[in-house]
């Protein structure tokens, strides 16, 4: 296998963007089945209602004190910024990062608790995902 060619295998696609994050996060598959269910109709399962309802999933968890899947999951997402197609990288930021950082998605916890297992690409997009809502300041 060339350079090239590896390379290419590790490009993270919207069509397998969520098998490491099941790998990853076992307990996240029946949500991810339900709601591959519900959108039968559609071409495609969106990739940000996914990555919405996971941040959501891993909301609970913390509050839950179920942490230890934690670094597995957040290698995933650092893998989606950092070899994610363009989709892949824009569902890890506005479907997953911005649910996050939703406060109203939190009861005992903040946002701000997930950041120990942050890679530094994914606390970079978090900040700019707080500086666009506090801020304006463009994403890009």
């Amino acid at each position: 296998m060339s350079q090239s060619d590896h390379e290419d295998a590790r490009i993270i696609h919207r069509s397998n963007m969520f098998e490491p994050l099941l790998l990853a996060d076992p307990t996240f598959r029946e949500p991810w089945e339900r709601l591959r269910r519900e959108q039968e109709s559609d071409e495609e399962v969106s990739g940000y209602l996914i990555a919405g309802e996971f941040a959501c999933h891993l909301i609970r968890c913390l509050e839950a004190g179920y942490t230890s899947r934690f670094t597995a999951v957040f290698q995933v997402v650092k893998d989606w910024h950092t070899h994610g197609v363009q989709y892949v990288n824009d569902a890890a930021i506005v479907g997953f990062l911005e649910d996050l950082q939703n406060e109203n998605l939190h009861n005992t916890t903040k946002p701000d608790d997930f950041l120990p297992w942050m890679h530094p690409e994914t606390v970079t997009w978090w900040h700019k995902v707080r500086d666009f809502w506090e801020k304006g300041v463009p994403l890009g």
